[in-house]
């Protein structure tokens, strides 16, 4: 499986069947600058949460892709309004397509679209695919809701947010890992904005020192998980 990390919490997982795209917010980031979005491809675009730097770019993806959008059912209607009719609304629970299966998941935040309209409640997923599970928390603060996790997978990473102000940073995601027992995560939602710029330096030494592993990918850089 490859992780392709496009900027905040936008990333690209590829199994050895399908393309995931998730939380598309890339033609706004300054710092995605140099990614060529015209060139991305996806099958699935999946959305954590309804916010401005999560959806910003689903509907011209989703058409350009013509991938299906997985997603809240408020946030599915919110596409549909936007001409995408590719769409698999979910809720908390489990489905399994022909590659893998998908587990939406609580996240504590909050949602509302671009609109201005409800977005419904904000979630999180798990992937399970080519044998690997993966984790992604979307926008999260520490929530003890992520302790079940442990008793449903052993998961082989967790992609979470480590910018704080609207999400854990990076001292919560370390405790998160100890509720769900995962020792490889991969960073994001930080540094887009000055309020969730960290040190990244202090961030992989602290993740050194519990004896777990943070990955920082490049913008527009690609890692095999």
């Amino acid at each position: 499986m490859k992780y392709t990390y496009y900027g905040q919490s936008c990333f690209l997982l590829e199994t050895a069947s399908k393309k995931l795209l998730f939380d598309p917010f890339i033609t706004p980031n300054p710092l995605a600058k140099h990614i060529d979005v015209k060139a991305i491809e996806a099958d699935y675009i999946l959305i954590s949460h309804g916010h401005g730097d999560h959806v910003a770019d689903l509907v011209a993806l989703a058409k350009q892709t013509n991938a299906t959008v997985i997603a809240i059912p408020e946030v599915i209607d919110w596409v549909k309004n936007q001409g995408i009719e590719n769409v698999h609304p979910m809720n908390f629970g489990k489905f399994a397509f022909d590659w893998g299966t998908v587990r939406m998941v609580v996240a504590t935040h909050s949602s509302g679209l671009p609109d201005g309209s409800y977005g419904g409640n904000p979630a999180g997923f798990v992937i399970e695919a080519d044998g690997k599970q993966i984790y992604f928390a979307g926008d999260t603060g520490l929530t003890v809701e992520m302790k079940i996790l442990a008793d449903l997978y052993n998961l082989d990473y967790a992609i979470l947010p480590i910018g704080g102000n609207y999400t854990m940073d990076v001292d919560d995601t370390l405790i998160a890992t100890k509720y769900f027992d995962c020792d490889k995560v991969i960073g994001v939602h930080y540094n887009t904005f000055p309020v969730i710029e960290i040190d990244t330096k202090v961030a992989l030494d602290k993740f050194a020192r519990e004896q777990k592993t943070l990955l920082l990918p490049e913008i527009g850089e690609t890692i095999s998980l």
